[in-house]
């Protein structure tokens, strides 16, 4: 029989909505219904998908399928990276930028169909400061606003408290100078946004990155320079709409490895998750790194 492995975080965006209990009975009534020997784990803590996961694959599961959010979504796809073990997803996070970028649809039970009966995706993966990243990296506004949404996204989560907290963020961000080398070129520049995409949205609809493609073999680095938080107001229906790139003093590259350097440590995010580095971080694109099920 073949084995499945399902990784719930019960506090996930939407994924509140639904008791733990009725989650767990669900996963394992789908997970017969197509002929798999399932277990289905919880997690509580941070690390736990990402440990549950590496369990896993030592125990030799065929698929191991994550139900949350773009975080809990990295973590477990963190682990499955160039082995011969399928990703499925269930999304209930805030954004579901992945997600939506693979098409999947929103309701548990169909999104369980697709994991089982889906095609497969041989999909890149991003490498930013030794962070794996699947969607969309980055650095600048977008990373300050993560940092303030996990630091109290436990409170209230949603699109609401993240554009809540992008408002105040906005009106008192400061841009560093930054120096980016994309496959050897050389750009200097203080920018609002420095975006290392694999996929092409952060979620909501929200796209940076209207050209990037998710098994090309590149990353685009979409920078989007310093302007007023009157213009970012007036210019962010341009995101939504899928045309930021028209938008004067934004430039989008395609590159394989990109360095980026600052005058002191670089706050950035990997799939929404916020760290520091040092001053000079790098990123690079795995191809075909990840088996992912998609309609």
């Amino acid at each position: 029989m073949r084995r499945a492995l399902v990784v719930i975080n019960p506090i996930a965006g939407k994924g509140r909505a639904r008791s733990i209990g009725s989650c767990i009975d669900l996963a394992k009534s789908v997970l017969a219904d197509h002929g798999y020997d399932a277990e289905v784990r919880t997690t509580a803590g941070p690390g736990d998908a990402a440990r549950f996961s590496t369990e896993g694959v030592a125990s030799k599961v065929d698929l191991v399928i994550a139900w949350g959010g773009d975080g809990t979504i990295n973590q477990v796809a963190s682990e499955l990276v160039f082995r011969d073990v399928t990703l499925g997803i269930v999304p209930s996070g805030s954004g579901n930028g992945l997600s939506r970028e693979l098409g999947i649809s929103f309701d548990p039970v169909a999104a369980f169909h697709t994991a089982f009966a889906g095609r497969q995706l041989l999909m890149d993966a991003g490498e930013l400061d030794g962070h794996l990243f699947f969607n969309i990296a980055g650095l600048g506004l977008d990373a300050r606003v993560a940092h303030e949404f996990a630091s109290n996204g436990l409170i209230r989560r949603g699109f609401a408290r993240y554009l809540e907290i992008a408002a105040h963020e906005l009106f008192t961000f400061e841009p560093d100078e930054h120096t980016i080398l994309a496959d050897g070129v050389a750009t200097r520049t203080r920018a609002l946004v420095i975006a290392l995409a694999n996929g092409r949205q952060y979620g909501n609809g929200a796209c940076i990155a209207p050209g990037a493609r998710l098994d090309d073999g590149k990353l685009d680095v979409v920078v989007i320079a310093h302007r007023s938080p009157f213009h970012v107001l007036l210019q962010a229906p341009m995101l939504f709409a899928g045309r930021v790139a028209s938008l004067p003093g934004v430039t989008t590259t395609r590159a394989a490895v990109v360095e980026i350097t600052s005058a002191r440590p670089v706050v950035y995010h990997v799939d929404g998750e916020p760290f520091v580095g040092s001053a000079s971080v790098s990123a690079r694109i795995h191809p075909r790194a990840l088996r992912v099920r998609v309609p």
